[in-house]
């Protein structure tokens, strides 16, 4: 079964109060030459269609739309997952 990734962040010009708290976290864990932590979302959407232009442009208006606050957020990247990098990570696990 397909999976389709939307990833999230907040916009680059705003402050991103949870990745400055995980920076000084690690800077008081003495990993000080991380210089900058941004949080985001990542949407993991299974589908039982065939992946289409016309199926990747509905997630994008569902991203636009749903997923994201336009005001605050830019929605990333849309891609389909590539299952055989899956199948590796869970045997990592």
């Amino acid at each position: 079964m397909p999976k389709i990734v939307v990833q999230v962040m907040p916009k680059q010009e705003l402050l991103d109060p949870a990745g400055k708290a995980v920076q000084r976290s690690l800077a008081a864990a003495g990993q000080g030459h991380f210089t900058d932590v941004r949080i985001g979302k990542r949407f993991e959407i299974a589908t039982d269609r065939e992946v289409t232009a016309e199926l990747m442009q509905e997630v994008a208006q569902l991203a636009d739309d749903l997923l994201s606050n336009g005001v605050i957020e830019d929605v990333i990247s849309i891609e389909v997952a590539d299952e055989a990098a899956e199948a590796l990570e869970g045997e990592a696990e």
